[in-house]
């Protein structure tokens, strides 16, 4: 979606649009309902904006709504950082309280608090529809194929539902120092277990530089689910939450995954596309670390072998080399560029040292059949040495493609003993 911020008289505004209306398409609802969510959440007392209009069709303006702007940032980077150590436990602190305490106000919205439009969740339908999602993107990825069998093996009977906002972590909610200012992008919201939203949150992907602050990279899970806990007058269950935490990994990787497709069938040609779709291995990563607590003890420490094999850095420059000298050339640039195009240098820029690493490396990636035995029940991590293979493809494939990951350091560390 975009965002453009704009002045009325006194008054500030953002306007959240779809580039175009074919972008609408294949969404689970309109920004009619959208807005009509984000009106409910307030009603309920959560740091939501106001909606002041909804785009009509003659408005000629295409599909989307009008906000009153509200005060803060949502860079996790501005959010996360801080000089006195001491101070930002503080703050962090008391955000962590606030946005469980905001949450737990989401998940008290009821179907009758809002359109019918908004979809109940079916834990076995949307399971299905990833294993669909990855059978149409070759099937060939063996830690997506292991979660995928897992989430089939350890799918929760389905409970009451409630609201999901369906994208609650940090990224998405606006902060002004240490508080609160404004819970965001609403497009994938859902009735379905509150146990999604928690877990989501509390991902590696979304702690940015704060992988040893688990949730929302503000504090330990043990804080926020207690947080929450006070506030929405219930017990969480620990095995839904994994349960949760797995299932959201998988859906993030197939997220990631199906961005080249949409590059390649030109529904998309941004160039971001391309590269979070290199982000899919971030998420194998994870999720190899949340699966193989269920691997036999013998498996879990069974040593690696070599990472990868440098190519050789005599003769011709290679394909790497002149990826490295268009990004250093690219930098020069930089003072130059402004707004979007700048963002958009810097995404060219991680492209181009995507390319460059994998080139200086001959890869040993493991493939379909083996995916598709894991698929099939008829192999898993008991399987001596598989465990073993699927680190060292973990490291191998996310050190080309983030290897600023967070997580990596933290998986090499575990896995080889390497800091």
């Amino acid at each position: 979606m975009e965002s453009w911020r704009f002045s009325s008289g006194p008054d500030d505004f953002v306007l959240r649009r779809a580039p175009s209306l074919e972008f609408m398409k294949d969404r689970p609802f309109g920004h009619d309902v959208e807005a009509a969510l984000i009106e409910a959440a307030r009603a309920k007392g959560v740091t939501a904006p106001e909606v002041v209009a909804v785009l009509e069709e003659a408005d000629g303006l295409g599909s989307g709504f009008v906000m009153r702007a509200l005060p803060g940032t949502a860079d996790p980077k501005v959010i996360l950082a801080c000089d006195d150590p001491a101070g930002l436990l503080r703050q962090a602190a008391r955000l962590l309280r606030e946005a469980a305490r905001d949450l737990a106000r989401i998940h008290s919205i009821r179907p009758g608090d809002v359109p019918d439009a908004v979809p109940v969740m079916d834990y076995r339908a949307a399971i299905a529809d990833l294993k669909q999602q990855f059978m149409d993107a070759g099937g060939d990825r063996p830690i997506i194929a292991l979660g995928l069998r897992w989430l089939e093996d350890n799918c929760p009977p389905e409970v009451e539902p409630v609201l999901n906002h369906g994208d609650y972590r940090m990224g998405n909610l606006l902060v002004e120092g240490s508080h609160l200012t404004g819970v965001l992008d609403w497009e994938i919201a859902h009735f379905g277990d509150r146990h999604e939203d928690l877990a989501f949150g509390c991902m590696a992907v979304w702690r940015f530089a704060r992988y040893d602050r688990p949730a929302l990279g503000l504090g330990s899970i043990e804080n926020y689910i207690a947080a929450y806990e006070a506030e929405a007058g219930v017990k969480i269950d620990p095995a839904r939450f994994r349960f949760w935490t797995i299932y959201r990994t998988v859906w993030w990787a197939m997220g990631c995954l199906k961005m080249a497709a949409q590059w390649r069938s030109g529904a998309d040609r941004m160039l971001e596309r391309v590269v979070i779709s290199r982000r899919t291995s971030e998420q194998e990563l994870d999720l190899l670390l949340l699966l193989e607590e269920d691997a036999p003890e013998a498996e879990r420490a069974r040593p690696l072998g070599p990472l990868f094999k440098p190519r050789p850095e005599d003769g011709e420059a290679t394909s790497a080399e002149i990826a490295e000298a268009i990004s250093e050339w690219l930098a020069t640039l930089k003072d130059q560029m402004h707004g979007h195009d700048r963002f958009q240098l810097a995404v060219a820029r991680n492209a181009l040292g995507i390319i460059a690493r994998d080139d200086a490396i001959i890869p040993t990636f493991l493939n379909r059949e083996i995916a598709q035995d894991l698929l099939s029940d008829s192999t898993d991590l008991s399987e001596f040495g598989l465990l073993a293979e699927l680190k060292l493809d973990a490291l191998e494939k996310c050190g080309v493609d983030s290897p600023k990951y967070p997580a990596l350091a933290h998986a090499r560390k575990k896995w080889t003993g390497e800091e």
